[in-house]
């Protein structure tokens, strides 16, 4: 297989095209001209879910998301070339995943023509899985396998799927699938504070409460600072678990008539 030749410099044209596109999110040209750019450098599925998801969530977190720029009749527009199409998806889906919209997501991607199904790229197929993990849906956890094949270990791509699993609270076996997950080379560092904030999610599903305390408290101290809304996110959590685990505690108590403590 020959593989493509990638210019010098790559890494630095990339940063500069998402350093353009957030540094204006309240200008509602930037999803058009992050598309140029990217087309310009002709992005991999790679690139562009690298640069499409940073851009969409900072476009959020600044009150300007992504929907309220993009229509979906831009994004499905005949005609678009396959960078700016694909470069317009990453950004839609991507806002509907940060809004937890997942009916919305999957039937904007039922209601594409039936001939862009098989050309679509591996992260725009795993924001789909999300979307039916997140419901809760056992073809996400099919859909799922068939992307992780492809994905290898694309850190936007996994963290795509850990959210489904996350989010799916009724998946068959989703938790013990999550923590599988969450074990694979590109996550073993244990230093990425989401990650270790949605294992602690599972390991409380899973009842394994000091575990969880354990991972959530680890996530706290990784979390950068100022980052407010993710902090709230990671205390919401660590209640949940702390509440669960004295739930769990005192239920042998209450079964054979004590008094709780």
């Amino acid at each position: 297989m020959i593989l493509p030749v990638r210019r010098p410099g790559r890494a630095l044209t990339l940063l500069k095209a998402k350093a353009r596109a957030t540094a204006h999110p309240a200008d509602p040209s930037w999803p058009v001209r992050l598309a140029e750019d990217l087309r310009e450098l002709d992005a991999d599925w790679r690139e562009s879910a690298e640069v499409c998801a940073d851009a969409a969530w900072t476009a959020r977190a600044t009150g300007h998301s992504v929907l309220g720029l993009l229509s979906p009749d831009q994004v499905t527009a005949a005609g678009l070339d396959p960078v700016t199409a694909r470069t317009f998806r990453h950004l839609y889906l991507s806002a509907l995943r940060y809004d937890f919209r997942c009916p919305t997501l999957q039937a904007f991607v039922e209601r594409l023509p039936d001939s862009a199904h098989p050309t679509l790229d591996c992260h725009s197929r795993a924001l789909y899985a999300f979307a039916l993990l997140g419901q809760s849906r056992r073809e996400g956890l099919d859909l799922m396998d068939e992307v992780l094949a492809e994905a290898g270990e694309h850190a936007k791509t996994l963290h795509v799927l850990l959210h489904g699993l996350w989010l799916g609270q009724d998946l068959d076996q989703g938790a013990e699938r999550l923590l599988a997950l969450s074990s694979r080379p590109v996550f073993d560092t244990g230093s990425d504070p989401i990650v270790l904030f949605r294992v602690a999610g599972a390991l409380r599903r899973l009842s394994r409460y000091d575990e969880g305390l354990a991972a959530i408290d680890r996530a706290l101290d990784l979390l950068p600072p100022g980052d407010i809304a993710v902090h709230a996110d990671l205390v919401r959590e660590r209640s949940l678990i702390s509440a669960a685990r004295d739930i769990h505690q005192h239920l042998p108590t209450r079964a054979f008539g004590g008094t709780p403590t």
